[in-house]
């Protein structure tokens, strides 16, 4: 929630314009990135404010691809700059190598990810598919609501990341076009407040000609095993951090946004909606309606995927008569999507006993209408009284299309 005072700081700006303020203010000394929509205004803003020498002591790198970006910044990393990027959808595929290798040398490069579908066939409109193609790679991923979540969450992110007990790379995940492209009030953070909040880059081990290390080497099967056993344990030391560092920030900025997790109206919801990113909006918006005619059905906004909230997710919906979620993303050869299933996942071998069904929606920028939701509410009540049917399905089909 915002602070009534901040009200009067507010600015009607493109969504992309704020995250590029937001990556201004956190002091990068180096940004490389590809132009592709819906992520091309957030780097020509960046392009902007260097050229006009807004960000000082940075390189901005222009490269020929996103491949050659990442790798940029894997260089930089490594010789204790702050980096940043910008990607999305087919971008983010073909960094996809560079970012095991990214986090692998635990590099903490922050980038932003403008959420697109992935072809074929070819679609530029929102959903999740291409971030979660990558859930893999080793990267911290935070999914946001709104588009001062996305600006706010930057120097979260940057300084859970940069903790030298975590040193890994994380992406700040926008719904293209809904949250990148839209004009909204947000308040641009401030450059001083967020020097308070987000210390200089200061890594354990660099890249230095003086004191001679190597990062990326080569690892034979007697030493392998404990490089991923030390990435992970890094991974599990970031899900307290995050919560610690997004309570840190409302102290500073007066603004919270949830930490690895965030609810509305869930202390007594019978039925619980799970969801990610900017289509929480709209289910919030039909459960006030809900709540108006006296139900109880409440919202579970997921905002940290990676790492994976389990403890948190288990208690937050232990005394639901049913859970629902819904997935802007699909794994062929499951049906489900992958919230669903991780949700499904942390739940199996805890106390926790409740039915869960998943709906993978939102495909390539479809809308997704208050009476979809409702329709799912009225699915999900269905369950909590005679147990599921289905399991998983996809919401909305055009059957005249198949």
């Amino acid at each position: 929630m915002i602070n009534p005072a901040y009200k009067k700081k507010m600015v009607v700006v493109e969504g992309s314009y704020a995250v590029a303020h937001a990556a201004k203010v956190c002091r990068p000394n180096v940004i490389s990135a590809y132009p592709i929509t819906p992520q091309t205004h957030i780097v020509e803003d960046l392009s902007q404010f260097i050229a006009d020498g807004e960000i000082p002591n940075c390189e901005y790198i222009n490269v020929e691809a996103e491949f050659s970006a990442i790798s940029a910044l894997i260089g930089a990393s490594a010789v204790g700059a702050r980096t940043y990027s910008a990607t999305t959808s087919q971008g983010l595929l073909l960094m996809h190598e560079a970012l095991f290798n990214t986090s692998g040398m635990r590099l903490p490069v922050v980038m932003t990810v403008a959420n697109r579908a992935i072809s074929a066939p070819i679609n530029i409109w929102n959903d999740h598919q291409d971030a979660i193609a990558q859930r893999d790679t080793g990267w911290i991923q935070l999914y946001v609501e709104d588009v001062q979540e996305a600006c706010d969450t930057l120097p979260q992110l940057y300084k859970i990341a940069e903790d030298n007990e975590i040193m890994v790379p994380g992406m700040v995940c926008m719904d293209g076009f809904i949250l990148s492209h839209v004009y909204e009030p947000v308040v641009l953070l401030e450059q001083e407040l967020t020097d308070n909040f987000l210390p200089p880059f200061q890594p354990d081990d660099i890249l230095d000609p003086e004191d001679p290390k190597t990062f990326g080497a080569f690892a034979a099967p007697d030493t392998y095993e404990e490089f991923r056993y030390l990435h992970e344990q890094a991974m599990q030391k970031a899900l307290p951090k995050i919560e610690a560092i997004a309570k840190e920030f409302e102290e500073v900025f007066g603004r919270y946004h949830g930490g690895l997790i965030d609810g509305y109206m869930l202390d007594d919801a019978e039925i619980i909606i799970m969801s990610m990113g900017s289509i929480l909006g709209t289910v919030k918006d039909v459960v006030d309606e809900y709540r108006a005619k006296g139900e109880k059905i409440g919202v579970l906004k997921v905002r940290s995927f990676r790492p994976f909230p389990k403890e948190q997710i288990c208690e937050a919906v232990k005394n639901a008569h049913a859970v629902v979620v819904l997935d802007k993303n699909i794994s062929i050869g499951t049906n489900e999507g992958a919230l669903f299933t991780e949700t499904k996942s942390c739940l199996y071998n805890s106390k926790v006993r409740v039915p869960v069904i998943g709906y993978t929606i939102g495909h390539g920028g479809r809308d997704i209408r208050v009476e979809s939701i409702a329709k799912v509410i009225e699915e999900t009540k269905k369950v909590a009284k005679s147990g599921i049917t289905v399991e998983s399905q996809f919401l909305d089909l055009k059957e005249e299309l198949l």
